[in-house]
């Protein structure tokens, strides 16, 4: 195996040391033998393809994150992850337009529809609640941990209906930089309640009363594309709100909307408020 010191791999691969250091430390690209006694990285030549396509992954902008799954792939796979970056990508990059867009709007004066924004009314029900506070990377894994392997999976009785569906009330932004709190709601039927709440004691039970709430949606079932288009989903609420003079009850709400057609091609996410 023909090996080739860092500082002759980082002028082949066009990978700054400090970079395959990084790569390293986060098992992307680690070296092929690093001596015992110096600590100094030697790489193989067979190396160069893998470092090509670390670096190639990160001039399209792909998380570190992503790129150790990609690299994990088998190539058919593997294509098929960086097309789904992609496509994400691009449709974040149309939010991004449309925000633009807004804002500019905004300050000349202008009024724009973004989204177009619906009133439900939503009977008084009863909620199995969980608040706590998590990062944005935290928040999906939760998410599924909750509704699906734990609620979901214990056969937890559903209510028909928009009514049942559950959702996440952000008492407070979740990104980067801020933790939330967030609160998990799962509806269940009124006259069984304390005898499922009894069976997950870590969990709330509360009653919401009956209310209307404003809500958007997504125009295909999943997950939205990306933060830009759901900041441009949830300033059309704030928005829509604010000109009716309608005031929001809490938190914005992330509603995991039964497909309406019945067609079972999954939930929609739906972000809602509730109006007081």
């Amino acid at each position: 195996m023909s090996m080739v010191s860092i500082g002759e791999f980082s002028r082949l691969s066009r990978l700054s040391p400090k970079a395959l250091r990084l790569y390293d430390e986060l098992g992307l690209l680690q070296p092929a033998h690093v001596d015992a006694d110096t600590g100094y990285r030697w790489y193989a030549v067979t190396q160069l393809d893998q470092a090509r396509l670390v670096a190639s992954l990160r001039r399209a902008g792909v998380p570190l994150a992503r790129i150790r799954a990609i690299l994990a792939l088998d190539p058919a796979s593997a294509a098929e992850e960086i097309r789904a970056h992609w496509a994400g990508a691009e449709a974040e990059h149309a939010a991004q337009r449309v925000l633009v867009g807004r804002l500019v709007d905004r300050l000349h004066g202008k009024k724009t529809a973004m989204y177009e924004v619906t009133v439900r009314d939503i009977p008084e029900r009863h909620l199995l609640s969980l608040v706590s506070r998590v990062s944005q990377d935290e928040l999906e894994p939760l998410t599924r941990e909750l509704f699906i392997r734990r609620l979901r999976g214990g056969g937890v009785p559903r209510i028909e209906g928009i009514a049942g569906a559950p959702f996440t009330i952000y008492h407070g932004e979740v990104s980067e930089d801020s933790d939330g709190p967030v609160e998990w709601c799962w509806p269940v039927p009124g006259d069984r309640a304390a005898g499922i709440a009894a069976g997950f004691p870590d969990l709330t039970l509360r009653t919401e009363p009956a209310h209307q709430e404003a809500f958007v949606r997504q125009e295909t079932p999943g997950r939205w594309a990306g933060g830009t288009q759901v900041e441009v989903a949830v300033g059309a609420l704030y928005a829509w709100a604010s000109e009716r003079n309608r005031r929001p009850a809490g938190g914005v709400r992330g509603v995991l909307a039964p497909d309406p057609a019945g067609a079972g091609a999954g939930p929609y996410v739906e972000f809602a408020l509730s109006l007081r």
